[in-house]
């Protein structure tokens, strides 16, 4: 039979709409369970502690834990089970085992468990974890940001030291990485929560209407201007105001901008009475804000003023650990609104998932979640359900490669950034959809005088026919083939300091397996053979490289014995 033990005191920290906390501790080895408990009553953190004997899985159910501890008997089927069902419900497992093994340590870490310590066990370092999980998923619940990545880990930190001030605040990331989840998250953990907060896609509202909208309008300040209105800065008044997309908005607006910013004060179109208003500024964007006043897009005190604290929402591509948090999370949400039982997702299915390159992030991950719960045949969803532009584009992205030159020549843009495609790689065989979604660069036309140095041109793709596949592949003087080959992944000696951005030259007689094996030869080269490191440029997991590397080593240890073979 469980028991519970109330709080002896509040919880540190938090806003009032945010549910409990509960540490349910399995009772496997009595006597770290019963200190656990004891300590964890004494920080005010409320507990359940559960038997073996008891119908575990309905206990869990009813006491809904956010973390949950074992002590002991870790490998026992029935509490494998356990962790499993209770990582798709995503509530983190602690666990004590009775060896002190690396390899049963990393075992482990496969099986689910998010930390495990060795007895005898220092109750206070597992005090301190239960803690740090709790307000970790404290922050979550808020945010809306799910997962265990170091990026998201410091965007939730920055979060809560955010919070209680009142300066403005830029948030940048790629479209549908959860700009506005963050922005509503400070609002909801600052000194103004239950004051306004206003929104606005100051992108998606015509140039005409934008002063209006957020300065507000006299009566017949213009065509149309029937009546008064407020602005969204006087609605916002004493909360928090939302700026999306600010880049997007033109320079006439971001001069009356900066003038409310720092005056702290607004003059209705039309108008001519200064009203002072009391509103924190949170700007986001999706495009990188200092490069667009380098081009002259934007104005620099306004992008000063606007960066006085700063978050960074790091794309999924860069997280990829998280996906099958974010899926298990959106699976059980869908699931729930649409009536249907799932008993979860298929290995095959989510490694084609991870595998993914998300353009659109987590808010084209959590679109695509829905439509597969709702469509998916069964009661798991396989590799069948995904649809083929993710099956076929999955990891297939061309490693992103710097050339020199930029093209020269064209108009200035005076001080504007001009658009334009830079070029496509011809399809070379490759059928890869995501390439070309990605060589459409974003890039400034630069008129330089004649003989001046050329300026580089950003990441794209460089396709030569000079240099066939069987002549090697220069990658900042390596070759990929022959006896310059030095293994993947070994003996490989850095870039020299100071030395050039490599070149990788693609032929068109190259294969998508040639390409792929050279890039990561590549990265590997570039990153002096620290594997971690590849896998992040190369914007792969992990894991993937690994079994590329496999791959590699047993196709070289076949054409070796097929050598010997000959002679």
């Amino acid at each position: 039979m469980s028991t519970r033990a109330r709080p002896a005191a509040q919880s540190r920290g938090g806003v009032d709409d945010v549910g409990r906390s509960v540490v349910a501790i399995l009772l496997t080895d009595v006597e770290p369970a019963v200190r656990l408990n004891a300590a964890l009553e004494a920080e005010g953190i409320e507990t359940v502690t559960i038997s073996p004997m008891d119908d575990v899985r309905g206990e869990m159910r009813r006491a809904r834990p956010t973390v949950v501890v074992l002590t002991g008997a870790l490998l026992d089927g029935a509490n494998i089970a356990l962790v499993r069902q209770l990582l798709w419900d995503n509530v983190p497992v602690l666990g004590f085992t009775d060896v002190s093994d690396p390899t049963l340590r990393d075992r482990l870490r496969e099986i689910g468990y998010a930390e495990t310590w060795s007895k005898p066990v220092r109750i206070d370092e597992v005090v301190d974890a239960v803690r740090r999980r709790l307000e970790r998923q404290r922050l979550a619940e808020l945010t809306g940001l799910v997962g265990e990545s170091a990026g998201i880990r410091e965007v939730l930190v920055k979060v809560e030291q955010i919070a209680p001030v009142s300066s403005t605040l830029l948030i940048e990331g790629e479209s549908g990485t959860g700009k506005e989840l963050v922005a509503r998250a400070i609002h909801r953990l600052s000194p103004r929560r239950g004051k306004p907060f206003i929104a606005v896609n100051v992108g998606a509202l015509p140039e005409t209407l934008l002063e209006s909208e957020l300065f507000g309008h006299e009566k017949g300040s213009f065509t149309g201007a029937a009546e008064r209105r407020l602005g969204r800065f006087e609605l916002a008044d004493t909360g928090t105001l939302f700026l999306d997309e600010i880049g997007e908005i033109p320079q006439s607006t971001q001069v009356k901008l900066l003038r409310v910013l720092e005056e702290r004060e607004v003059t209705r179109v039309g108008g001519s009475q200064s009203i002072p208003i009391d509103v924190r500024v949170v700007a986001a964007t999706n495009r990188p804000l200092r490069e667009h006043v380098e081009e002259g897009g934007f104005r620099a005190d306004l992008f000063y003023r606007l960066n006085v604290l700063s978050v960074y929402l790091p794309p999924l591509r860069e997280r990829r650990d998280d996906i099958p948090l974010l899926v298990r999370r959106f699976v059980s949400e869908f699931s729930a609104l649409h009536d249907r039982e799932f008993q979860g997702i298929s290995a095959d299915a989510l490694a084609l998932l991870v595998e993914y390159a998300w353009p659109g992030n987590v808010r084209e991950l959590r679109n695509l979640v829905e439509s597969m719960v709702v469509l998916a045949h069964g009661r798991e969803i396989v590799a069948d359900d995904i649809p083929r532009s993710i099956r076929e584009g999955g990891g297939r992205r061309l490693l992103p490669v710097h050339v020199g030159p930029v093209l020269q020549g064209a108009e200035r843009a005076q001080g504007r950034e001009l658009e334009f495609i830079v070029r496509s790689l011809v399809e070379l065989k490759l059928q890869v959809e995501e390439l070309r979604r990605r060589m459409d660069v974003e890039t400034r036309v630069v008129q330089m005088a004649p003989g001046s140095p050329v300026m580089p041109a950003g990441w794209v793709g460089e396709v030569r026919p000079s240099a066939p596949l069987n002549g090697g592949l220069p990658y900042d003087g390596l070759s990929a083939g022959g006896a310059g080959y030095p293994g993947m992944g070994r003996g490989i000696e850095p870039r020299e300091q100071g030395a050039p951005p490599p070149v990788i030259t693609l032929d068109a007689s190259m294969t998508m397996a040639d390409i792929e094996r050279v890039a990561i030869l590549a990265a590997l080269r570039d990153s002096a053979g620290n594997r971690r490191k590849a896998a992040e440029r190369l914007g792969i997991g992990e894991r993937t490289l690994y079994r590329k590397l496999r791959e590699y080593e047993g196709a070289e240890e076949g054409e070796a014995d097929s050598a010997l073979d000959e002679t």
